[in-house]
């Protein structure tokens, strides 16, 4: 039985899932939640994910939501397939790959989940952007970057020189920041836009991005 996730393909978290899935080449079933209707907010989804947010992931008698979750639980089953995403024999890389995860949650994703929602999603709800709220976090999410630049200057990837999760968390989000007026934060320093070219280029992430489509919402 494929393993199954619960999502859209738009959604930032259910792509990380998804590239996640197809690095490691593991067959799964995407089952579409419907947001518009509120089924993500419907008893059958919520038993799945008690706070009803997309994705969640039934794998036989394994139920998990919280995609980095989710992501290291196909990391660590699958080790011995596909790329080895926590780097498991390792462990000073391993650890590395700990850190720059949290690094991801902690500090990049807060300030580009705010750019990416005020900027795309307020047109869905047919509201304005707030360029305020915007330029607040443009300015963190700087002071983030410069930081990923100096690590970037003695590192292939952000945990240790291969590709990790630490680096895959990153793909939907950078790629929405690509389709705004600020790709700039990425172009503008030299090793985090190599870093972007390399890991945007990959198949699994090549693949998923076809269903990156938040640019249509500000086009209606």
């Amino acid at each position: 039985m494929a393993l199954k996730v619960y999502g859209i393909p738009m959604s930032t978290a259910t792509a990380c899932v998804l590239t996640c899935l197809v690095e490691k080449g593991v067959e799964y079933e995407l089952v579409l939640v419907d947001l518009s209707k509120g089924e993500h907010k419907s008893p059958p989804f919520l038993s799945k994910n008690p706070f009803g947010q997309i994705p969640a992931m039934e794998d036989g008698t394994v139920s998990l939501f919280e995609s980095r979750a989710i992501t290291g639980y196909v990391a660590h089953k699958y080790r011995g397939t596909g790329t080895d995403l926590f780097r498991h024999d390792k462990l000073e890389e391993a650890a590395m790959v700990g850190v720059w995860i949290e690094v991801e949650s902690q500090q990049f994703s807060p300030p580009m989940c705010t750019i990416i929602y005020q900027y795309f999603i307020t047109h869905f709800h047919g509201k304005t952007p707030d360029q305020s709220i915007i330029d607040e976090n443009l300015k963190k999410l700087g002071a983030v970057l410069d930081v990923y630049e100096a690590r970037l200057t003695n590192s292939k990837f952000l945990a240790c020189n291969s590709f990790t999760l630490a680096d895959l968390h990153h793909l939907p989000y950078i790629y929405y920041l690509m389709k705004t007026p600020w790709a700039d934060l990425i172009s503008s320093r030299p090793h985090v836009k190599a870093w972007w070219e390399d890991i945007s280029a990959r198949p699994a992430f090549v693949k998923v991005a076809q269903g990156l489509t938040l640019d249509a919402l500000i086009n209606k």
